[in-house]
């Protein structure tokens, strides 16, 4: 794997603009841009462009064989998308202040 599919399949947060905190999956990277995907206001089909300076990659992926099915070109849906970031969101433990 080269640095550029470094994160391809992994949970990403949001570190600026106006979706600052929101969760992604990694979908595809370019030498400055990582494609983010949420499964719904931005699906496989129309990934959000996101300076990877504005990206903070979390250290485990969103399916343990979701890289290689991107790296492979495989199906994966936004139904996926969209359960995977719900149950990364559901082992949180809650913030405390």
């Amino acid at each position: 794997m080269n640095g550029r599919e470094a994160f391809l399949g992994y949970f990403a947060i949001s570190k600026a603009g106006h979706d600052k905190g929101k969760l992604y999956v990694v979908v595809g990277e370019e030498e400055k841009l990582a494609y983010l995907c949420d499964g719904r206001l931005h699906p496989l089909a129309k990934p959000k462009k996101k300076n990877l300076r504005h990206v903070q990659p979390v250290s485990r992926p969103a399916e343990p064989d979701l890289p290689g099915r991107l790296l492979k070109k495989e199906t994966v849906s936004d139904e996926q998308i969209r359960y995977a970031i719900k149950q990364y969101c559901n082992r949180q433990p809650p913030k405390t202040i």
